[in-house]
């Protein structure tokens, strides 16, 4: 049978440094189905927790359970955080209660939290007794606060000390302490009051000498992160000010927990990828769903998509009479419908994106509205000459260039207007830019497509 070493091709004869490849996946299933554990544990041991947690998603449900049945009382949970939502809620059903708490008991509070909040009550109460008392406290406080705020997405695992400490004091506290956190960057310092008034980096405590105090080497006004603040926010915060970690403060201002750049990694990742879906019209689908389920999420869009095509045929039936008098319209028509949507998509997910990241405000609207309208009628200009070009020596007729090339230009402009100013406008309304926004300026550029180039060839050449 295939090595361990021999299954995982080198970056650059595979072409994808971190996918894992079929000879891996191969072999994985061939241990399975021989019911191989030791062999199963020697080929996930390289392979990290998400790694796993993709090679699980890869494969069928069947497999997925063999596999789990082969590895037994020796899986490592910390895979589980990084689950589908649909293949998580089906592995939490599989396992048995015994295998449930060895694989979550050597998990982080915060990635528990994340494993059970969406979990129904049944699911939620299996994993929570899986973990010690103070485990089970801890997600059990995570859990009171709500929803998509920062009291969910942080760890209460932390390094505190006194202000008033050394550098000394604090090496030998963290040494003589084994429940550290398995992965820290700061040591929070604190006042009697639990109330955090610096933080010093642990590379910082290492290069100093003893007898050096934590209050001088301490970022004396550290960014605090309040416990009802929203995901969105925190990641922000991150991204924006370059953090690595942060302490979470309570409404009296004490320290209650502590957010790392992983966790605001994964809250940044999340959003883009729920903005790039929603763009799509495609709402928490994922690989795993089953046909009914994908094509159960997709319709509803699908369905809003299907009314704008019919406003937009409403369009064409009032010229119905023109089309029939020249077909040639009937041709051409839709290349300007086209080109006016795929410009109003290129506006529209760079107005999206800007918005998410808040770099388009009020205050540089009016300027990026202008910009996007030069755009459009830069891009409208140039493509009027070409699609004139070929209206004249497809069709013969001069004039038909000219009312298609000036029909582009219109719609490329309103395509540039109405890919801004759409998502803006539903943002202040206080709807998601991202879910309402493609249907709108898909109206918009197919609508006004139609009537500028059907109405002008009404009037110039008939």
């Amino acid at each position: 049978m295939t090595d361990v070493e021999t299954v995982t091709e080198a970056p650059e004869e595979q072409g994808d440094a971190y996918k894992i490849n079929a000879a891996t996946v191969d072999a994985i299933l061939a241990a399975v189905e021989l019911g191989a554990q030791d062999r199963l544990v020697a080929l996930l041991e390289p392979f990290h927790e998400a790694d796993i947690a993709d090679l699980l998603e890869q494969i069928t449900a069947n497999e997925r359970h063999k596999l789990l049945d082969v590895w037994g009382a020796d899986l490592d949970g910390s895979f589980l955080s990084e689950l589908e939502e649909g293949v998580r809620d089906d592995i939490l059903e599989y396992l048995d209660d015994r295998v449930l708490a060895t694989a979550v008991s050597e998990m982080e509070t915060d990635d528990v939290v994340y494993l059970v909040e969406d979990l129904d009550e049944d699911q939620q109460e299996r994993v929570l007794e899986a973990l010690d008392d103070a485990d089970r406290v801890a997600v059990e406080a995570s859990l009171q606060y709500e929803e998509g705020t920062a009291g969910r997405l942080m760890s209460r695992e932390f390094v505190i000390a006194p202000k008033h400490w050394n550098v000394g004091e604090a090496i030998d506290y963290m040494r003589a302490h084994d429940d550290l956190p398995d992965n820290f960057y700061k040591v929070i310092l604190v006042d009697a009051r639990m109330k955090p008034v610096g933080t010093v980096p642990l590379g910082k405590i290492m290069s100093h000498p003893r007898t050096v105090p934590l209050e001088i080497l301490a970022d004396t006004d550290p960014r605090l992160i309040p416990v009802e603040q929203s995901y969105a926010d925190v990641a922000y915060a991150f991204n924006q000010y370059h953090m690595i970690s942060a302490p979470v403060v309570d409404a009296d201002g004490r320290v209650v927990g502590v957010i790392t750049i992983d966790d605001a990694m994964d809250v940044l990742e999340d959003e883009a990828e729920e903005d790039m879906k929603r763009l799509a019209g495609l709402g928490d689908e994922e690989l795993s769903d089953s046909v009914w389920e994908t094509a159960k999420l997709r319709f509803p869009w699908l369905a809003v998509n299907l009314v704008t095509a019919i406003l937009a045929s409403l369009v064409i039936a009032q010229f119905e009479a023109v089309i029939a008098a020249l077909v040639a319209l009937a041709v051409l028509m839709p290349i300007v419908a086209s080109m006016g949507g795929n410009g109003a998509t290129q506006t529209l997910t760079v107005a999206v994106r800007a918005l998410a990241t808040r770099d388009l405000t009020s205050s540089n609207a009016l300027r990026i509205v202008r910009r996007e309208v030069m755009v459009g009628l830069l891009n409208g200009v140039v493509f009027a000459v070409i699609i004139g070009i070929v209206g004249l020596l497809w069709f013969g007729s001069p004039m038909l260039g000219v009312v298609i090339g000036v029909a582009m230009v219109i719609n490329m402009v309103v395509a540039g207007l109405a890919g801004i100013l759409i998502p803006m406008g539903l943002e202040r309304a206080g709807a998601d830019p991202a879910l309402a926004s493609g249907a709108f300026v898909t109206t918009v550029t197919d609508v006004v497509g139609f009537f500028a180039f059907l109405g002008l060839a009404a009037v110039l050449l008939l």
